[in-house]
Parts: structure tokens; C-alpha cells; sequence
């Protein structure tokens, strides 16, 4: 869980070695409270995703400090998170048969995991797994609705099938479904009308579920583009979304949020310059950052990232463009003018993918931009990342 930082040891942004991660906890918290009272007014549970953060100390923001229900990407994020007292958990990844000992072993603990499933060899599986353990299982069907990376269409011919395999066993519990292609969604009608097919989808497979006298109780969407723009979510029982919690420049550059939203920094130190090729070397490459360039197919390239200074606030022009391992080149958009930026000068580097970039780190630098800003914010806690995968 969180270190706290002492008063008679307050350290500041300046201080760490870099490079580091930074996680402003009042912009986390005012985006944690933006999706939750659109879920509240839309009549929905959320269901949120910790694979960004994977920290307990961040999700405890997320349901006023009480483990409530989450969505994980991987079973060691449900151990971690059943270990510290959630019980009620999704792994929105589909399930192979090498893994379900792992399932079982967490629900004899009391944990209600559901696992994913797209096939009947899948369910098979599970069927079997549950029978074997006197157990049930609960399954959620993957419904693919966009982005074809894995699900059932929702008019399928097998799907009332595999349903039939699940209940059989006690093991259905619901569809899943998740908008991949709203990633690419760059107006807001865009990024309506794919909250409107996402929940489409998964309400047309949960009703032929129904029709064919087969129990659904979950019926589960989301992605953090589409949980911000859905207006209707009629007959869907949560919203699921992750990225939000950081959000980042590819939800900057969709419109799903703003630059000054975004609560993730990786700070870094200038350790060069060369004047003749424009450009401001620092110590964090793509290590720090990683290589995704998710900006790239967008209308504005943000490169590797957007500079700030150590406040927080963005240094007009100033882009991180170039990554190496370990070093990381700053240059000017458009033609102005580089600044005069010293080396040893410390700057915040926001992120392309929050995910991506959190995954290079440990554990993240707290500071709440909430009391004030100041020239070296004032490090409050450590959040450690869980670990393993």
C-alpha cells in the first residue's frame, strides 16, 4: 500500500532520480468523480478497469476507499486484489484451461471472478473445471461488436449454444462486450454512435440469450471513449472503463478529455543539447515512456509526448519526438523558438498510452495539484504497482 511522505522528510519532484512517474491524485480524483455521476445519471454500475494503474492505493479512489467491483487483465491483478479484500472481480481476458486452477483456487476463497469466453471449447472447459471443483464459475460471453480482436457477433449461431453449455454447469452469467474501434472515434457523434452499437450489441445477444430461456444477469460495455459518450444505456447492467482514471494524449486527442486532465507524468532530466539539429536530450527514452505511439494516426502527432515544466504546466511547442533505450529528444513544433532549458532542468513528459507508460515503473510519485502549484510539487505518497502478471 502507500508510503506516506513524513513532514520532517517532505521531498519534491526535484528530488527522486529520474526518471520517474508522477500521478496528480486530484486530477484522478476529478476524473474518478467525472465517469461516476455519468454512470449514477445513466442508471448503471461501473465496473472499473485497474490494468492502467495496477495499484491498490489508485483504486482506492475509486470507490471512497472500499473495494468495490473491478475488472482486471490478468490473474495476478486478481490474487492482488482479492489479497487486499475485493471480492467481486472480471477478467475481461478469454480463459484457457491451464488457468482455471487459479480461478478455482480464488473463488473457494469467497472471491466471485468471472472469467471470458468466446468458443464451446471454452466453455467446455469451464463446464468441466466447475464440475470437477463443485464450484460454479461464472462466465460472461464475449460479444464482438466492432473491433473483431475476439467475441461472438451478436447474431451468431452458436451463441444461445454455448450459453446452454454454461448454464448447465451453474456458470452463465452474462455478455461482455468492448468497443475497440471507438479508439479511432475522433467527433463526438463518432464516439456516440459507437456507444450506441457497443450497447446495441450486447443487449441484442443477452435478449436471444433470454429468448432461448437461458438466465443473463450481467450485461457489461465499456471503453473509456465510449463510457463518456453514451447517452442511452438501456438494458445494460455496468460500464466498464480504465483509462480514464489517468487518461492521456490519445484521449486528449479524440476529445474524451484535455491535456490538463491527464494525472500521468514521467519527469525527466536534461542532460544535453544539440543546438544544430534542434534538439534538447534527456535522460528518459522509451523506458520511461515506452514506444507507443498511439498519437501518430491522430490529426496532431503528439510524438513521444507533451513537455511540461515541473508544475505542471505545458511548455508551448516543446514535443518529445525521438526515443532511444534510455534517452529522450525534446524539439519545437512548428518552428519556434527552443527554450532555454539548462542541464539538470527537470520536466514532466505527459504520455501517448497511460497504460504503456505505467507499465515501465515500480510505482508512482504522488502530488496533488489541488493545494496549490509551486515551482517543485511536493511529493505526498508512493503508490507501488502490484506485481507479477
Amino acid at each position: 500500500m502507500s508510503t506516506a511522505v513524513s513532514p520532517a522528510a517532505v521531498r519534491t519532484l526535484a528530488d527522486p532520480d529520474t526518471p520517474f512517474a508522477v500521478v496528480d491524485a486530484h486530477r484522478a480524483r476529478r476524473n474518478i468523480a467525472r465517469l461516476r455521476a455519468r454512470a449514477d445519471r445513466l442508471g448503471v454500475g461501473l465496473r472499473p478497469h485497474v490494468k492502467t494503474a495496477k495499484s491498490l492505493d489508485a483504486a482506492a479512489l475509486l470507490h471512497d476507499g472500499t473495494p468495490g467491483p473491478v475488472t482486471v487483465s490478468t490473474l495476478a491483478e486478481a490474487e492482488a486484489f482479492a489479497d487486499a479484500g475485493y471480492r467481486d472481480l472480471t477478467y475481461a481476458v478469454g480463459i484457457e484451461p491451464r488457468k482455471l486452477p487459479r480461478v478455482t483456487a480464488l473463488t473457494r476463497r469467497g472471491v466471485t471472478l468471472r472469467v471470458l469466453l468466446d468458443s464451446t471449447e471454452q466453455a467446455e472447459f469451464v463446464a468441466a473445471a466447475a464440475r470437477e471443483s463443485g464450484l460454479a464459475l461464472p462466465a460472461l460471453i464475449e460479444i464482438d461488436c466492432d473491433g473483431h480482436r475476439g467475441g461472438l457477433k451478436p447474431d451468431a449461431p452458436g451463441l444461445t449454444g454455448i450459453g446452454r453449455v454454461l448454464h448447465d454447469a451453474g456458470c452463465l452469467d452474462g455478455v461482455l462486450t468492448h468497443a475497440g474501434e471507438s479508439y479511432s472515434a475522433f467527433t463526438a457523434e463518432e464516439r456516440r454512435a459507437a456507444a450506441r452499437n457497443e450497447r446495441d450489441a450486447a443487449v441484442t445477444a443477452a435478449r436471444r440469450l433470454r429468448a432461448a430461456g437461458l438466465p443473463v444477469r450481467t450485461v457489461s460495455v465499456g471503453s473509456t471513449p465510449t463510457a463518456h459518450a453514451a447517452d442511452d444505456l438501456t438494458g445494460v447492467t455496468e460500464l466498464r472503463a480504465g483509462n480514464y482514471v489517468f487518461f492521456d494524449l490519445v484521449m486528449a486527442g479524440l476529445g474524451v478529455c484535455a491535456p490538463a486532465d491527464i494525472a500521468l507524468s514521467v519527469v525527466v532530466t536534461v542532460i544535453g543539447h544539440r543546438p544544430e539539429y534542434g534538439w534538447i536530450v534527456t535522460d528518459g527514452g522509451w523506458m520511461a515512456l515506452s514506444r507507443d505511439r498511439g498519437t501518430a494516426a491522430q490529426p496532431q502527432d503528439q510524438g513521444y509526448g507533451l513537455v511540461t515544466d515541473l508544475s505542471g504546466t505545458l511548455i508551448p511547442g516543446l514535443v518529445m519526438t525521438a526515443a532511444s533505450q534510455e534517452h529522450g529528444t525534446l524539439t519545437a513544433r512548428d518552428g519556434a523558438a527552443l527554450p532555454e532549458l539548462p542541464i539538470g532542468t527537470r520536466l514532466r513528459v505527459l504520455p501517448n498510452h497511460a497504460c504503456a507508460t505505467a507499465a515501465q515503473h515500480h510505482g508512482y510519485h504522488v502530488v496533488d495539484s489541488g493545494r496549490g502549484t509551486s515551482a517543485s510539487p511536493a511529493i505526498e505518497a508512493y503508490w507501488p504497482r502490484v506485481s507479477g502478471w
